[in-house]
């Protein structure tokens, strides 16, 4: 039963993850990877201090969905493993992850113990 709540959590987080990172990039289909775009030039013609903007712009969209993409790829995983019953197993020494961890990070992959490993 708990399952279908983390799943169901899950999923509206995937949901707004997939919305933010199309708001800031393109998925590359071939490698299954969030690419941030540059925001749209609105001026004809772009000074130093515009392309400065727009550069620094850029760089805080490319760490954005690094950041986001890796979050959702953890999602993706996690939702995998409610497909296949491996859900809640900790990838490092395979005990089961801790219910108030799961309840804190559905896509946990590893218990408290192994957490920093």
């Amino acid at each position: 039963m708990k399952n279908d709540t983390y799943k169901a959590r899950l999923e509206e987080e995937k949901k707004m993850l997939e919305g933010e990172l199309s708001s800031m990039g393109k998925l590359d289909n071939s490698t299954g990877e969030w690419m941030a775009a540059p925001e749209a030039q609105t001026a004809p013609e772009a000074d130093e201090n515009d392309l400065a903007d727009r550069s620094e712009d850029f760089e805080g969209r490319s760490g954005a969905t690094d950041v986001l993409g890796t979050r959702l790829e953890d999602i993706n995983l996690a939702l995998g493993k409610i497909a296949n019953s491996s859900y809640g197993m900790c990838e490092v020494c395979n005990n089961p992850i801790e219910d108030d961890r799961l309840e804190a990070n559905p896509a946990a992959r590893t218990c408290k113990g192994c957490m920093d490993k």
